[in-house]
């Protein structure tokens, strides 16, 4: 039986501790991300960096979105006013992008809903993986939203800019299958438990592997730099990281 320790219990998440494995629980109802989440991320976010590997996932679901009830007192009396509105929305930025800049390799497993602003926190996750259930959609312009979390900004490195441009312009859903087919997803699993026991063996997997060879592949993925300095980048970090004693291990195998 899998031993899931408890770490942190909050409002909107749960975090739990497997070998050195984290595993962030959505529990707001539907996984929804209101004021309680953005504020609650900053102390979740430390406790996560002491891991090797983080997993996120959600309870009935993953998550219908952005709590737009809970959301509506602080959002509806800075319209109009882009430093206060910024300010809002500065505190979701630092939730999302500090779990982008998380140095271990983050692990999103999702199934039945995936909506909005839980679609651009998985874009922030470095594997994506979900059950057939799993629906996906960003459905911001029927709000009359433009999609500000970073969606618009990832998907299309992971998806492309024009099956980008399909979910954010026309608000469709997608299923599981859709997904995996346009790279949002790598793998589709039969029921959301056997999802739940991939993502774990898949973290089990990852946490065995050196850790600073996985934090240099990751900044080298994700560093944004022309091809000649990015090249130049990941040999640095060898220089500074790689080990006589991991390389000889891996050899002896």
């Amino acid at each position: 039986m899998t031993r899931y320790t408890a770490v942190m219990t909050l409002q909107s998440v749960s975090l739990t501790r497997r070998g050195e494995t984290a595993t962030l629980t959505l529990v707001t109802k539907k996984g929804t991300l209101g004021p309680t989440f953005w504020r609650e991320m900053p102390a979740v976010l430390e406790e996560l960096s002491r891991s090797r590997v983080v997993v996120v996932r959600g309870q009935d679901l993953f998550s219908a979105g952005l709590d737009l009830h809970a959301s509506g007192a602080q959002i509806l009396p800075v319209l109009g006013d882009p430093a206060a509105f910024k300010a809002v929305v500065d505190e979701m930025h630092a939730a999302i992008e500090g779990l982008a800049a998380l140095p271990v390799p983050v692990i999103a497993a999702v199934h039945g809903w995936c909506i909005g602003a839980g679609l651009e926190l998985i874009a922030a996750a470095d594997l994506r993986l979900c059950s057939q259930d799993a629906r996906f959609s960003l459905p911001e312009v029927k709000l009359g939203i433009t999609a500000d979390l970073g969606g618009l900004q990832r998907l299309p490195h992971l998806i492309g800019r024009g099956r980008t441009a399909h979910l954010a312009l026309t608000a469709d859903p997608i299923d599981a299958t859709t997904a995996e087919r346009w790279g949002l997803v790598t793998e589709v699993h039969a029921s959301p438990e056997a999802l739940f026991a991939r993502a774990d063996a898949l973290a089990d997997q990852l946490a065995a592997l050196p850790p600073k060879a996985l934090e240099g592949t990751k900044r080298t993925l994700n560093d944004g730099l022309p091809h000649r300095q990015s090249l130049d980048g990941a040999v640095a970090w060898n220089a500074r990281h790689m080990t006589a004693e991991a390389l000889l291990g891996a050899l002896r195998k």
